[in-house]
């Protein structure tokens, strides 16, 4: 079920008040001011698995995301604002992104941000764990307030999407919940990626990585399953490993972590899992401890496993 904050209902001596209050409640702290001190807007926020889309229409604004506000709570997420209507610019990192209708940018909570609107406006928002996207992108600071244009390609793909989600939420499967989610996170990464410029790897590093990754998969059930042990299968040695994830975002362990994550995210989610707890589910992926598996899904993914599976 949608959450609907408008300012419809309120007083236009409160509205600013109110819609500052409504925008920290949907995404995270932030400060907004607006041009004669009235904002009048609505926010729709829809929870999909551990992926949160909302849609935001507004009057003129000027947002930001300050130290002090960052400082007060640990808040550890990257958004996401696909823009529909009007302009917006997004500026993050010494950058500042223009986005015209059908691009987006992408922004991290945990520095400073500003976002600036001169006039009516709609954008869609998605929110992502940090931990999830940076498991996924290379140098995500060199990736913020850059445009990705929607005429064509990740953007196109990625308006599209987002158009059809924000109709279907609503009557989506858990199992197709999930799927869904991620499909966005992977139109997002793509079109992300294609903002850097580092040289392709090298064909057998991509092979090679791409065996171990398999083997990986076929094997999260294994709590034996480190670096030795799948350079021991795969009869090659762990420095040739390391330098087959070279250019990952991540190494070697901290992905088969990240793999053992989503596993059970997905395995909460299933609706043929639901006479399992949630102990088993993370044993079942190769977790030995149920408190540090509780400790590591809340800072993957934003939220308590109980939580996701409430979901």
């Amino acid at each position: 079920m949608a959450r609907v904050l408008t300012t419809d209902t309120v007083e236009a001596r409160d509205r600013l008040d109110f819609w500052n209050a409504a925008v920290s409640d949907a995404y995270v702290r932030l400060s907004c001011a607006a041009p004669g001190g009235d904002v009048v807007g609505d926010i729709r926020v829809d929870s999909l698995a551990t992926l949160e889309l909302s849609r935001v229409t507004a009057t003129a604004q000027h947002v930001v995301r300050t130290p002090s506000l960052i400082a007060s709570t640990a808040e550890d997420f990257f958004l996401v604002s696909l823009q529909t209507r009007g302009r917006g610019r997004i500026s993050q990192d010494s950058r500042t992104a223009e986005l015209a209708a059908g691009d987006f940018a992408l922004y991290d909570s945990t520095r400073p941000y500003a976002l600036e609107f001169d006039g009516p406006f709609q954008q869609y928002v998605l929110m992502l764990p940090g931990p999830t996207l940076r498991s996924r992108l290379r140098d995500t600071p060199e990736l913020t307030a850059r445009r990705v244009q929607g005429a064509a390609g990740a953007g196109h793909l990625m308006i599209e999407m987002i158009r059809t989600l924000a109709v279907d939420v609503d009557v989506l499967e858990p199992a197709a919940a999930v799927a869904v989610a991620q499909g966005v996170e992977h139109i997002v990464v793509a079109g992300l990626s294609s903002l850097g410029e580092a040289p392709p790897p090298e064909p057998s590093l991509v092979a090679r990585r791409e065996e171990v990754k398999a083997y990986v998969r076929r094997r999260l059930g294994d709590p034996g399953l480190t670096v030795a042990a799948i350079a021991a299968a795969l009869h090659t040695s762990v420095s040739s490993l390391h330098r087959a994830f070279a250019d990952e975002p991540c190494s070697l362990a901290e992905w088969i972590w990240a793999q053992r994550l989503e596993a059970v995210r997905a395995d909460l989610l299933d609706p043929a899992l639901r006479h399992r707890t949630i102990s088993e589910l993370a044993f079942d992926r190769g977790f030995v401890d149920a408190s540090h598996f509780s400790r590591a899904f809340r800072a993957r993914f934003g939220r308590t496993a109980r939580e996701v599976r409430k979901g």
